[in-house]
């Protein structure tokens, strides 16, 4: 019930490649810009951010410059956000494919997972070129030294995405309106997940409570503080946010494997 079927997605690794190749090729196949919107993106929403919370709200963020500090913030948001976003409508958008022919049916949240890495990995190049840019610059930054294990924090990011996924994909085979609901609820969830604004803004105004509880917040604070070296971080939140994001991939893996075997009546 909780297996993710790893080895009959081993014996299919070609196909799951070939569906990680369609998602990374495919999305921006017929724009003028291309490959350029996964830069865009980003660097747009951080400087708006910049602009509105930093210079017009006037929020500190400390000894990191505000653009690098959204940047950040946002670098690592979007990679779950389109995990999440990207898995909760697995059945939906397959239902064609996936009564037509037999495969492991976890390969297709897999494949997002895993083009969702290149996407990342971009947006995390354009991350490092800034923060070159402001120590050249004259600031003052210096990344943890738990740095190296940064990967990890993908993983987790990977894991609570992919979990997430699963369990509304599979609602979604009953309940069409949740997938209205997940792109505005992930936008709302941005704003409590530290993405723009830091801890103590919450902490002053006594909502310290609403980010304890997110595991996201936690995460994000976490790479923020690997990468730029500060950051609210605490041992506590780690493994809460290790047990969370584990249960969560259970709990959608077992969600998913149940509705994988009727879906296909109910779609």
């Amino acid at each position: 019930m909780f297996n993710l079927n790893l080895e009959e997605v081993w014996r299919y690794k070609d196909l799951l490649m070939l569906f990680v190749k369609r998602d990374v090729i495919t999305v921006y196949k017929q724009t003028i810009l291309g490959p350029l919107w996964y830069l865009i993106q980003p660097l747009f929403t951080s400087i708006i951010f910049t602009l509105v919370f930093n210079s017009i709200a006037d929020i500190k963020t400390g000894g990191i410059p505000p653009f690098l500090f959204n940047l950040a913030g946002v670098t690592a948001w979007n990679y779950f956000s389109e995990c999440l976003t990207n898995t909760s409508d697995t059945f939906k958008k397959n239902q064609g494919i996936f009564g037509k022919v037999y495969f492991p049916r976890i390969i297709m949240p897999i494949s997002v997972i895993i083009s969702n890495l290149v996407k990342f990995g971009i947006q995390l190049l354009i991350l490092i070129s800034f923060y070159v840019y402001y120590v050249v610059s004259g600031w003052e930054l210096y990344p943890s030294k738990y740095v190296v294990l940064f990967p990890l924090v993908v993983l987790f990011m990977g894991m609570l995405g992919l979990g997430l996924g699963m369990i509304i994909s599979s609602m979604v085979t009953k309940y069409r309106d949740l997938s209205f609901l997940v792109s505005f609820g992930v936008q709302l969830l941005m704003f409590i997940s530290l993405v723009n604004l830091p801890y103590d803004v919450f902490a002053s105004r006594g909502y310290a409570y609403i980010i304890d509880y997110n595991p996201m917040a936690h995460i994000i604070e976490l790479s923020r503080f690997m990468i730029l070296g500060e950051g609210n971080v605490s041992l506590l939140s780690i493994i809460y946010t290790i047990l969370f994001s584990t249960v969560v991939l259970l709990l959608g893996t077992m969600i998913f494997n149940k509705t994988e075997k009727s879906f296909i009546d109910t779609i």
